[in-house]
């Protein structure tokens, strides 16, 4: 009961949840992304404003960033536990079943990373673009 729990944990919570968290990363993404390229710096008095407004859910993006692998490991954990149980159970288990139960644990692992990758990108592009409109402020309040 506890081991079929685990396994829908893993294959369902662990990495469903890193999927949705791609979709955040992506969706926030693009509104900052659809943002930073309408916003005008000049229609700002106060530099601080602009980088508030620049700045805003960056947040989001990063922590998935910083946490995502994280998660993909909380997964292989649990997948290799379960691995390890079965194993347990079956006193004819071979390396076959062993290697199946250790790949397919690693999945969550895998899909941590690619989240993280997504993640990095999105927020180091995006800080890039923030410091060239703070730049472009600066520049024309100078």
């Amino acid at each position: 009961m506890l081991m079929d729990w685990l396994s829908l944990a893993t294959d369902f919570g662990v990495i469903g949840f890193l999927l949705v968290l791609n979709v955040v990363v992506v969706a926030v993404g693009m509104e900052r992304f659809f943002f930073y390229c309408s916003v005008k710096p000049n229609d700002f008095t106060n530099v601080k404003e602009l980088e508030l407004a620049l700045t805003k859910r960056l947040i989001v993006i990063a922590s998935v960033a910083a946490n995502a692998p994280y998660i993909g490991l909380l997964g292989t954990v649990l997948g290799i536990m379960l691995t390890f149980y079965n194993l347990g159970l079956d006193v004819n288990a071979d390396v076959s079943k062993i290697m199946v139960g250790l790949a397919l644990a690693l999945r969550s692992t895998a899909m941590g990373l690619i989240v993280a990758l997504v993640s990095v990108v999105t927020y180091n592009g995006l800080q890039r673009k923030t410091r060239v409109l703070l730049l472009q402020w600066e520049i024309a309040h100078g």
